[in-house]
């Protein structure tokens, strides 16, 4: 029997998975738990239980992602489009990334964020859907990691040692390499 091809999306949902493992991990945001976008099928091996399905309101989204890890769970929250993640930079920029270091150490949010840069191709959505706004949240985070996951060959060793490390990261992945 042959070797699987190893492709982009397979290493996103081998992450998943080894995610989806882990003790008190839980998935939200649109598309988590019902068919609408990209997202979906990189959930399909993750437990109907450990996933919460929300409405389209990302600043409440990640919110509730900050709040869960407060209480003990590890988040992945996941935005099915950069433009809209937008939204969520008050409670990102301002709460998860300094949450830390304004509590003087006695508060330390561990949540894990997916969000996809929209495809041009075979279908140009347009710029409210496609725009990559990496350089711009690596000036603005100061404590949480930002990733790009360019090379397949790297997805799933960086999601692991995001789990290791246990610190909020930003995952950018690409519509167009599903």
């Amino acid at each position: 029997m042959g070797k699987l091809l190893m492709t982009y999306k397979s290493e996103i949902i081998k992450s998943m998975r080894f995610l989806g493992k882990k003790k008190n991990t839980i998935f939200l945001g649109q598309s988590v738990a019902v068919p609408g976008n990209l997202l979906y099928g990189t959930l399909k091996d993750i437990n109907k239980n450990q996933k919460i399905e929300l409405p389209v309101f990302e600043d409440t989204q990640m919110g509730i992602a900050i709040g869960l890890s407060l209480n003990g769970y590890i988040p992945i929250t996941c935005y099915p489009r950069f433009d809209f993640f937008i939204l969520s930079l008050n409670q990102t920029v301002n709460h998860l990334d300094k949450l830390n270091y304004i509590s003087s150490g006695e508060f330390n949010p561990f949540v894990i964020i997916r969000v996809l840069v929209g495809s041009k191709n075979p279908v140009d959505a347009g710029m409210q859907h496609t725009q990559n706004y990496t350089k711009e949240l690596k000036s603005m985070l100061k404590f949480t990691r930002v990733i790009e996951l360019n090379n397949k060959n790297k997805i799933f060793s960086e999601y692991k040692k995001t789990y290791k490390l246990k610190k909020s990261t930003l995952f950018i992945e690409y519509s167009e390499k599903y």
